[in-house]
């Protein structure tokens, strides 16, 4: 994957908060296929609504049995212009009303490529050995624009900004190698209500040469206020927090952290990265990525792990940044459970398992 453009996901306040996002008009995709690889970059244009690129969907899809609408991209978007738009969005009197239903369409974009420089760099971030094998949690780095693109979209019923990643599901069909070129789409479902707001499944699907060989199910939760204003359902009601487990390894979790995982992510919520960025949306200090924790979890369990698993993880509380944190991984035939958790409190921050 092309990292050419990495300076510009650099970005100051006033680069955060101007320049539109843009896509690729059907029209000018098909000039550009038409052109071939030495062909012009096309000019862009400000998408208002994704239906109006769509191409008809495969109806016999057995994965897309709502007849979503593809969107083809001819590259991965930038994530810079995409965050641009979120906090763009989320300044006072900038927003817009939000809908109820999810986009129906399905973004797409064929040809991704692995940059094994920036692998070598993942890799060491998230604590995996140096090899030509995709960790479980790279595709869904490479793949991450796509999503992002989707989730900014005008017609995505939740603003990006505030929404809290709350669970994460990876499928690993087989081991994927550095050699070989992916295909990615996104696509999100499963609109519901939850006691705070509502919640909501961004679907990231990778396939080589048409085969499915990884799919990513990331659950966000949108916080909505209820109506009168009242208090959480479940305030006052929790019992006394169980004891944490054993631990089997204890990390120090530096700021560097959340500045280092934003790099090689593209992930670059000023949550994650600046202090001043998290006390606006509420946290005192930074806090880390939550897809580096289950990526770091993993890698202590690289070596144990089959060719083919499926790994739950639901996100609990914030890692805070800095901060000391336990694992702890125990071992049921080829299955695991496995959980992070404050080394000192014991505060819950993710609990998983591989099956």
């Amino acid at each position: 994957m092309s990292r050419a453009d990495d300076h510009a996901d650099d970005l100051s306040v006033h680069e955060l908060i101007e320049g539109p996002t843009e896509v690729i008009s059907a029209a000018e995709l098909a000039a550009v296929r038409a052109a071939g690889p030495a062909g012009p970059d096309p000019v862009t244009e400000e998408t208002h609504d994704l239906s109006g690129y769509a191409r008809p969907s495969d109806q016999g899809d057995p994965d897309n049995p709502g007849g979503r609408a593809a969107v083809e991209l001819p590259r991965l978007p930038q994530a810079g212009p995409l965050y641009r738009r979120a906090l763009l969005g989320a300044l006072p009197g900038a927003g817009r009303r939000r809908g109820d239903v999810l986009p129906g369409v399905e973004l797409t974009v064929a040809g991704v490529t692995v940059d094994r420089a920036h692998l070598a760099d993942y890799d060491r971030v998230c604590g995996f050995r140096l090899t030509d094998r995709l960790p479980a949690t790279y595709p869904h780095v490479m793949g991450f624009p796509l999503a992002l693109r989707l989730m900014t979209a005008p017609e995505f019923p939740m603003p990006l900004v505030g929404l809290v990643h709350v669970a994460n599901r990876i499928t690993v069909h087989r081991p994927v190698g550095a050699g070989e070129t992916l295909d990615f789409r996104a696509y999100a479902e499963d609109l519901r209500p939850h006691d705070r707001g509502r919640q909501v499944d961004v679907v990231l699907v990778g396939s080589v040469g048409g085969e499915e060989v990884w799919r990513g199910v990331s659950t966000y939760l949108g916080r909505e206020r209820a109506a009168g204003g009242g208090e959480r359902r479940d305030r006052g009601e929790r019992g006394e927090r169980p004891p944490a487990p054993a631990a089997t390894a204890h990390w120090r979790v530096t700021p560097r952290v959340g500045t280092d995982y934003a790099r090689v992510s593209g992930d670059h919520n000023p949550i994650h990265t600046s202090r001043l960025g998290a006390r606006l949306f509420g946290f005192p200090r930074p806090i880390a990525h939550g897809m580096w924790s289950k990526a770091r979890c993993l890698a202590a369990l690289e070596s144990r792990l089959p060719d083919a698993y499926t790994v739950d993880v639901a996100f609990k509380l914030p890692v805070p940044l800095p901060s000391t944190v336990a694992l702890s991984a125990t071992a049921d035939g080829a299955a695991w459970a496995f959980a992070l958790h404050d080394a000192r409190t014991g505060r819950p921050h993710l609990a998983g398992a591989v099956r």
